[in-house]
C-alpha cells in the first residue's frame, strides 16, 4: 500500500487545515487508517484513527473536540479535518495503514504503511 498525504501548510491560530491521504496498490477498505503527528525534537504521536469502515473513531485527548478523522473507501482516501489550531499542532503529519483494520492501537511501531508526510505550522 502506498500512501500520499496532502494539504498541509501555514495558518495562524484558531485556523483551520483538511489533511488528505491517498492510498493506493491495496484494498484500502480493509485497512484501518491513523494519523499521527512529530514535532521538531519529539517523538512521534498518535493522533487519530479510524477503523476500516469509519465507525470507528479514536482521538488523542490533545485534540479531542477539535479534530476529526473521517474516511470515503470509494476514493481510497482518509481525512484529517482540523480546527481551532493551536501553535502546538505544529507538527509533520503522517497517515499510517493497519492491517487488522480495527484501528484501535495508538502505537505508530503496530502500523503498517507509512505516507510521507505533510506539515502544519501553526502561527501564533
Amino acid at each position: 500500500v502506498q500512501l500520499q498525504a496532502s494539504g498541509g501548510g501555514l495558518v495562524q491560530a484558531g485556523g483551520s487545515l483538511r489533511l488528505s491521504c491517498a492510498a493506493s496498490g491495496g484494498t484500502f477498505s480493509t485497512y484501518a487508517m491513523g494519523w499521527f503527528r512529530q514535532a521538531p525534537g519529539k517523538e512521534r504521536e498518535f493522533v487519530a484513527s479510524t477503523n476500516w469502515s469509519g465507525g470507528r473513531t479514536y482521538y488523542a485527548n490533545s485534540v479531542k473536540g477539535r479534530f476529526t478523522i473521517s474516511r470515503d473507501n470509494a476514493k481510497n482516501t482518509v481525512y484529517l479535518q482540523m480546527n481551532s489550531l493551536k501553535p502546538e499542532d505544529t507538527a509533520v503529519y503522517y497517515c499510517a495503514a493497519e492491517g487488522t483494520g480495527w484501528a484501535t492501537t495508538m502505537d505508530p511501531k503496530l502500523y503498517d504503511y507509512w505516507g510521507q508526510g505533510t506539515l502544519v505550522t501553526v502561527s501564533s
